[in-house]
């Protein structure tokens, strides 16, 4: 356990992903309150044909290079559900199911010529954006999760009051000169940020997991804001930290998935024995009626 511990590997991993799993159980946590955590998860699976054309277009692997195509698809994303929902009667549930296929299909087309095209060289490694591949993860990936998290921290930090506000009660936020717009603007651009600095660490499919996966845990044990994302960091932070562990343990395990197992079990524990959990409200409910 200890040289574990105290592996290069190990810390590095450990490092990126602890980092940002708290920085996305926070920001997260915002979008699942507002109900847009499927945006989030639609932003996600578009991603990927950035990557993949930003590959095409520099001709490198860099982590930064990737993530910023992989930014700019996910911009792309949400405009075109904004597009959709605004000017036609698709639904916002049909406009994310139609951009988060789209997309994604597009990103695996694109994956699969570049793969077979003698004149792309160095694909290898592109695959692993799909599910993630962080025990792969260098110095320059950490220091730029940690560029983007502390980045959006402080974001979130400078405006902590007005988002409150605009979250809990949206029209006294507008009738107070907070822009509404503004806000919705920024949160998903923190989101889109997180979720592409994050695709190298847990990949496109299973990012949305730490987006809400924390803040459901946090939202079953306490009804206060500040409790909630305190407890959504932690449970991230814990989570991301005990995958890493696992899949550095274990041979054959992936950590991405490793961490989206333990965030799980926070979930299905919280499920059962939160303050709001299946099994408190049955106690509940039993009390009242012998009671009454």
């Amino acid at each position: 356990m200890i040289d574990i511990l105290t592996s290069y590997t190990f810390m590095i991993v450990a490092l990126g992903t602890v980092i940002l799993a708290v920085a996305s159980g926070i920001i997260g946590t915002v979008s699942v309150i507002k109900g847009q955590s499927l945006i989030g998860d639609a932003v996600g699976h578009a991603t990927f044909p950035g990557i993949v054309l930003a590959f095409m277009l520099a001709g490198t692997r860099e982590t930064l290079v990737l993530a910023l195509g992989a930014l700019l698809l996910g911009i792309i994303a949400f405009f075109t559900i904004q597009i959709i929902t605004e000017h036609s009667r698709i639904t916002l549930d049909g406009a994310l199911a139609l951009v988060l296929s789209s997309f994604f299909g597009l990103g695996m087309a694109l994956m699969s010529f570049v793969q077979g095209n003698p004149d792309f060289e160095g694909t290898q490694g592109l695959s692993d954006y799909i599910f993630g591949q962080a025990a792969y993860m260098l110095r320059s990936d950490v220091y730029l999760i940690l560029a983007a998290s502390g980045a959006s921290l402080l974001v979130f930090i400078l405006f902590y009051q007005q988002l409150k506000i605009y979250i809990f009660d949206p029209v006294y936020s507008r009738s107070i000169g907070i822009s509404n717009m503004l806000m919705n603007f920024m949160i998903l651009g923190i989101t889109i940020t997180l979720i592409a600095v994050g695709l190298k660490a847990v990949g496109a499919i299973l990012i949305v997991n730490l987006l809400i996966a924390p803040a459901v845990v946090g939202q079953l044990w306490s009804d206060r804001f500040f409790h909630v994302l305190i407890i959504a960091a932690a449970t991230g932070g814990i989570s991301a930290f005990a995958g890493t562990y696992i899949s550095t343990a274990g041979n054959d395990i992936a950590t991405g998935p490793a961490i989206i197992l333990v965030l799980s079990a926070f979930v299905l524990v919280s499920l059962l024995s939160a303050r709001k959990g299946l099994l408190r409200r049955s106690i509940l409910k039993r009390k009242v009626g012998e009671r009454s």
